[in-house]
């Protein structure tokens, strides 16, 4: 949980102080830090707000995965490591031209309410509660802050690239 923490630090540090102008500048095909950051703020509140809508519900079973599911879960969960190449979910993908004071806006909400559902529903929770991600299947919340951290990583790295572009 430790680095799930850290995560605004991590993706809005490098966008402390800056103008406008850089949370809107990208190479051509490519998102703007803005477009990463709201990405990531729409990823952070759709998935908190599935849990706080499901925290209610009986025990529930993890459903098989099919074998992409497994080599996703294996890279992303257990290895840390986030592919490139993939396309954002739907829900997920960024406006044309976010603004960066509700993209923080909704990232630190989304965030501190993950940080609120980790207080209240693990450990009692931790097995027998899931959220589907659209790729890996279900998720449980611990596993939920480990693919955030993970692909907040991913994501924050490309927003630096961009800033020193």
């Amino acid at each position: 949980m430790t680095g799930f923490v850290k995560l605004p630090d991590l993706v809005f540090g490098a966008l402390a102080e800056r103008p406008d102008a850089d949370w809107h500048r990208a190479p051509p095909l490519k998102w703007t830090p803005a477009q990463i950051a709201d990405h990531l703020a729409k990823g952070l509140d759709r998935s908190s707000r599935r849990f706080e809508e499901q925290r209610t519900r009986p025990p529930m079973r993890r459903r098989p995965r099919p074998w992409f599911a497994w080599f996703a879960h294996q890279a992303i969960i257990r290895l840390g490591w986030f592919p490139s190449g993939f396309t954002a979910p739907d829900g997920t993908q960024p406006a044309d031209r976010p603004d960066p004071a509700t993209v923080q806006r909704t990232f630190r909400e989304a965030h501190a309410r993950f940080l609120e559902l980790e207080r209240t529903l693990l450990p009692t929770r931790r097995h027998d509660l899931f959220v589907k991600h659209p790729v890996i299947g279900d998720l449980t919340l611990e596993e939920w802050l480990r693919f955030h951290d993970v692909h907040c990583r991913h994501h924050a790295r490309q927003i630096r690239e961009r800033l020193s572009g």
